[in-house]
């Protein structure tokens, strides 16, 4: 098995009167990229936000490199290498596209190197540089949420249906750039409706439903076998070609 790199076990998250996650232990091995499934309203994105912080866990543990980071603040949790890219995308519409990348970048400034590398999956944001971002369509903003996590490099990246909406030409350049940051060594954990996209990228997956994790294996297992998928998600991924 690989090493771990994030594991979370019998996480509770409350979110005013509701209990959203009911004791989620979910494995994230290092450097490669976990897909989180499941229904709408399973809690998959209170747990990418209880990772991140955003909402604090009422119980369990959260170890990101074997530390416990449960109740950390969000800031510090971004300060030890983790990013999140929410559906929202959360983007500075007010401020242009390098404004916006330039906030991101913990030192204080890009690396041109690694500027050309994020243009090459995203020709768009080199064009679009000093528009304000707000002015971009939904598929450039999506762009510019990715280029702000991976401006420098991360740890674990977390990212909440990246392709929502988006042409298949974006989606190719996400799936480049998805595939060449697990060659970094970079891990991502994914929350994602399109199935073909996660089946040629992932490689564990786990299958969330009423506020835990059902299911836990490999892609491989999950996308080779019709019967689980009817189970675990109601619908087999070939309904979704």
């Amino acid at each position: 098995m690989s090493e771990l790199l994030l594991e979370l076990s019998g996480v509770h998250t409350h979110i005013g009167q509701y209990h959203i996650l009911q004791g989620v232990d979910l494995a994230v091995p290092k450097g490669g990229l976990t897909v989180l499934l499941g229904r709408n309203g399973a809690g998959k994105t209170t747990t990418l936000r209880t990772i991140m912080g955003l909402w604090q866990a009422s119980a369990g543990s959260v170890r990101f490199e074997g530390r416990d980071i449960a109740a950390v603040k969000t800031p510090d949790i971004a300060q030890a290498g983790i990013a999140y890219v929410p559906e929202s995308m959360a983007i500075f519409s007010d401020l242009t596209v390098r404004e916006n990348l330039y906030l991101a970048a913990r030192q204080g400034e890009m690396d041109e190197k690694r500027l050309d590398w994020i243009f090459g999956f995203f020709p768009a944001l080199k064009k679009f540089w000093n528009y304000p971002a707000g002015n971009l369509s939904g598929g450039q903003k999506q762009m510019v949420a990715i280029a702000r996590a991976i401006v420098e490099p991360r740890k674990l990246i977390l990212i909440d249906e990246p392709t929502k909406g988006l042409a298949p030409a974006i989606i190719q350049g996400m799936i480049a750039a998805f595939k060449e940051l697990k060659a970094t060594d970079t891990t991502i954990l994914l929350v994602e409706q399109n199935f073909n996209f996660v089946r040629s990228l992932g490689d564990t997956v786990a299958v969330m439903d009423d506020g835990r994790v059902v299911h836990a294996g490999t892609m491989a297992e999950l996308s080779e076998d019709r019967d689980l998928q009817q189970k675990l998600l109601g619908l087999s991924m070939d309904a979704h070609q």
